[in-house]
């Protein structure tokens, strides 16, 4: 199988059947604002790599978005009102099948194929109801309800739901869109708006850690009370925590959860020591998207349709 983890940062290309061994090759490239000169290197990689690994039975391609997933659209496979520059209206599907005639290829959104993934393989392997959330340059969610992934209108856009004014925060966000939604206070080029500094080098007694994870357990409130998952898996760099750390970042956002829902959810998913398996770090870690990308491909080789479940 060929993945694309088509990231707002950076494209991470393999082969392969799954995750640990089974990603038998990786490359990455810089997202940058040329897409037709990236997905020409993007494609002669794939190429080239059928001639250790041979052919490709199908390709996952799980992007940034926003995106058409409708396959009776027009548009079908192109990313849409992206505000990332060169890349709105970009056909990334169109290109692929030139390369590749005849191979299904799935497509969906970057963090829907991360769920699907972490659903198959990782921190959700035997639940139907579950979200997968990153937060990194951008954020994210993608949503799976009763085994299926969220779709509808378009796609969930969980990144950009609005968020409320927290005491003394006079931080007006950092969205180009909305200014202070969940991806405009709690993004790293957020982060380092308000700070000054990058996430990663904020000192583990910054107070803006404190103020992040009280907002994020704003939006995991939000989540929770509308998709009632079972489980939140929380992705992206934001969630290391910087000099913070892993644990004590995912702590403190599991805490400020609790106190956000003030006992309202009866569950013993939400209580001090259930929380920990409630809120969780992704098992494929850093490579959600690209396995996710592989199980897209999977899926569409069974299916022989573009996938959209």
């Amino acid at each position: 199988m060929g993945a694309i983890e088509a990231g707002g940062t950076k494209f991470v290309v393999g082969v392969g059947r799954g995750p640990g061994a089974g990603l038998l090759a990786r490359a990455q490239f810089p997202t940058g604002d040329d897409p037709a000169a990236l997905l020409t290197q993007v494609i002669a990689w794939l190429v080239e790599a059928q001639r250790t690994h041979g052919r490709l039975a199908a390709i996952g391609v799980a992007s940034f978005g926003p995106v058409d997933l409708d396959p009776r659209s027009a548009t079908y496979g192109s990313i849409t009102t992206t505000p990332k520059p060169g890349w709105r209206g970009t056909d990334i599907i169109g290109p692929l099948r030139g390369a590749f005639p005849g191979r299904p290829i799935g497509f969906d959104t970057d963090v829907n194929g991360a769920a699907l993934g972490e659903g198959r393989w990782g921190a959700a392997v035997g639940l139907d109801d579950f979200i997968y959330v990153t937060v990194g340059t951008g954020i994210g969610g993608g949503g799976v309800a009763r085994g299926r992934l969220l779709h509808g209108l378009v796609h969930p856009e969980m990144g950009h739901i609005p968020m409320p004014v927290l005491d003394g925060d006079r931080f007006a966000g950092s969205c180009a869109i909305h200014g202070r939604c969940w991806e405009g206070l709690c993004a790293g080029p957020a982060i380092a708006a308000r700070t000054g500094r990058p996430a990663d080098a904020l000192a583990a007694d910054d107070p803006a850690w404190d103020l992040t994870a009280r907002y994020m357990a704003q939006a995991f409130a939000t989540l929770t009370y509308v998709l009632s998952p079972r489980r939140i898996i929380f992705g992206g760099s934001v969630r290391k925590g910087g000099r913070l750390g892993e644990a004590a970042f995912l702590d403190k956002t599991r805490a400020a959860l609790l106190e956000v829902l003030n006992g309202y959810i009866a569950s013993p998913a939400l209580t001090k020591d259930g929380v920990r398996d409630f809120i969780v770090a992704p098992t494929l870690g850093d490579d959600a998207g690209v396995c996710g990308a592989i199980a897209l491909a999977h899926d569409a080789l069974r299916s022989g349709e573009p996938h959209r479940p």
